[in-house]
């Protein structure tokens, strides 16, 4: 959540940071709605100011055995006017608190100004796209001749885009969630089982709520909603509380299942795993100094990066535009490892960096060792999503017989097993 203090002193360059990434946007409301806010709260300071003046004088002319019926008659009329006032000072901050909720982060300086994601700059490259002397098959076929996956009793138990692994499949599934989770305790994560239910609060803190409300499952009966990215409970652990500076920063992983709602029509090459409702995913997470914050980002990039490179997988790093980072980003990078089933890059990896913006909706702040709190930095990024990241293993590592190679770092997780047979 932006600050209202910093819209109110430079709203006109906020407008225009806000404006990179949502053109034509305006805060004319939400100043109007400040400058309201603080009219009332004005009376509301001086009618209580007079209440008490009041009160004091009733005790006087009760002690002197005067009659008081006068100002108590403006006591009980103050007390009315105290009531009414504050019900319409409440409406006032709901409302605007509601607004400068919606707004997105500011982009951070170096993010370019694009509306369109196909300006995405390239930042690096790792490894090469394979060149194949045969034509290869899409995970789907390498699924079925492997019996890796059954998408139609997915469908059947669930609805469809809700996959069901089976035998070798739901192997290297675990095997690359095993993997990712060691590999992040090897660079200094705690991990964290957080719950899958949230509450709105939590989803609140993370920047889903409001504005997003549609895109996520939500309990019918209960006020909870089902667990998007293990990035929104972990964004709350720290919720309402004051860590001191010298603690920071914190890293924190995660190993969850994922559930988005991916509202919206999808063509054919999104079949099988490429677009899903249900997913599998390890989260990196850290709390961090504002003056730390950026080098812990790219340093995240490469805890990310650095997964793919072990798997053996060609990919890109990707900075993400102004009209492509998420609400509560200021800055993020994507990393896309090569599909040869779909001729296409597909992200596996966000990471961002949204400054203080969860920070303030969440109330999280930092003590310095001599200084007064104040809010921190929060970065979350995949370490890695598995679905498209089993895609390619599956369609790089295949040989014209329809076998498949295993990445070597994964072999100690499936009993030495180096490669699946065509049956």
């Amino acid at each position: 959540m932006l600050d209202i203090k910093l819209i109110r002193e430079k709203k006109e360059w906020v407008e225009e940071q806000l404006r990179r990434r949502e053109p034509g946007l305006s805060l004319d409301d939400i100043v109007a709605l400040d400058v309201q806010r603080r009219s009332l709260q004005a009376e509301t300071d001086a009618m209580r100011a007079r209440q008490n003046a009041v009160s004091k004088e009733i005790a006087q002319r009760k002690q002197a055995k005067d009659s008081a019926d006068d100002v108590m008659a403006e006591m009980k009329s103050l007390s009315d006017q105290i009531k009414e006032q504050a019900g319409r000072l409440r409406e006032c901050e709901e409302e605007m608190t509601a607004r400068v909720s919606e707004l997105p982060n500011l982009p951070h300086e170096s993010v370019p100004t694009d509306m369109d994601k196909k300006n995405n700059q390239v930042v690096r490259t790792y490894g090469e796209k394979r060149q194949f002397s045969f034509t290869p098959k899409n995970h789907l076929e390498l699924g079925e001749m492997h019996q890796l996956f059954d998408f139609e009793r997915g469908a059947k138990i669930a609805g469809s885009q809700f996959p069901l692994y089976l035998g070798w499949g739901a192997e290297l599934e675990w095997a690359l969630l095993t993997f990712m989770r060691e590999h992040n305790r090897e660079r200094g994560y705690q991990a964290v089982i957080p719950p899958l239910l949230l509450n709105r609060e939590s989803t609140f803190t993370s920047g889903n709520l409001p504005k997003f409300e549609d895109q996520l499952y939500k309990c019918k009966d209960d006020p909870f909603y089902l667990l998007p990215t293990s990035e929104v409970p972990m964004t709350s652990l720290y919720r309402d509380e004051i860590i001191p500076e010298d603690r920071l920063p914190l890293y924190y992983t995660s190993q969850t299942p994922c559930f988005r709602r991916e509202a919206g029509t999808y063509g054919a090459e999104e079949r099988g795993l490429v677009r899903v409702h249900q997913f599998n995913k390890v989260e990196m997470y850290k709390f961090v100094t504002p003056e730390t914050s950026y080098d812990e980002l790219e340093k995240l990039v490469k805890d990310a990066e650095h997964i793919v490179e072990m798997l053996g997988l060609h990919y890109r790093t990707m900075l993400l535009v102004t009209g492509d980072i998420g609400n509560q980003s200021a800055k993020t990078y994507d990393i896309e490892v090569w599909l040869p089933g779909q001729n296409s890059y597909y992200e596996v990896s966000s990471c961002s960096n949204c400054e203080d913006y969860q920070a303030r909706r969440g109330n999280i702040r930092c003590r310095p060792k001599d200084g007064k709190p104040r809010y921190l930095h929060t970065l979350n990024g995949s370490g890695l999503a598995t679905p498209r990241l089993l895609i390619s293993i599956l369609e790089n590592n295949q040989h014209e017989d329809g076998s498949i190679i295993i990445p070597e770092v994964l072999r100690k997780y499936l009993g030495g097993k180096e490669r699946l047979e065509c049956k």
